[in-house]
């Protein structure tokens, strides 16, 4: 278990949380089918200080649908010339695994968690693409922090809420591009420490 540093935070049950936010292909007029991955950003944020140690990131090429639609790029700011070129998924997937081993965060000794904004990223995006391409998905994406839910238990809210809403919420200057993958892992971060600083001691969405 992490041992706090800082007074303020409390020792948490993680030593490393993984910050984490998907982009994928999208379209305003109709579904696309399968929905890809284009953006694969990862922030290692350290349990004791809550600051960023190291920073995976990587776009990826769609396949089945390899054409942007504009309305993809306007929203996520991800341009066709971004993704061309770049590594499919199952490409991207390795090369994680390969930083995670780099990292420790693989040691048994070393306990670590995903944190992302909503369930959609590790719920049914990325299991929905591995499934439609037949990928293994390892078992480390099974547990992740929905951060919405800290946010409202120390808020002491119930409705649904964004990550817009939950840095003003904190008074936390909004950073960058909003749907850009890596700027919202930043964002997300902030939300993350800032909670931390309020004595929340996280824990696994699904575990109460």
């Amino acid at each position: 278990m992490a041992v706090s540093l800082n007074n303020s935070i409390q020792p948490q049950n993680y030593d490393y949380f993984l910050v984490l936010d998907f982009e994928a292909t999208c379209d305003d007029e109709k579904k696309i089918t399968p929905s890809e991955i284009i953006e694969f950003p990862v922030l290692k944020i350290n349990g004791r200080t809550f600051e960023c140690e190291s920073t995976f990131h990587s776009y990826v090429s769609p396949t089945v649908h390899p054409q942007l639609t504009k309305f993809c790029t306007e929203l996520t700011g991800i341009t066709q010339d971004m993704v061309t070129n770049q590594p499919t998924l199952d490409v991207v997937l390795q090369r994680f695994h390969t930083w995670l081993q780099k990292e420790n965060l693989l040691d048994p000794q070393v306990k670590s968690i995903f944190v992302t904004c909503g369930d959609w990223d590790l719920k049914t995006m990325l299991p929905n693409q591995c499934d439609y391409f037949k990928f293994e998905r390892a078992r480390y994406f099974n547990e992740w922090i929905n951060i919405k839910r800290p946010y409202n238990e120390v808020l002491g809210k119930k409705q649904r809420t964004g990550m817009m809403e939950m840095l003003h919420g904190l008074n936390i200057q909004h950073t960058g591009r909003h749907h850009s993958g890596i700027d919202d892992c930043r964002n997300i971060a902030e939300i993350l420490k800032v909670l931390a600083q309020r004595g929340h001691v996280f824990h696994d969405s699904r575990k109460k």
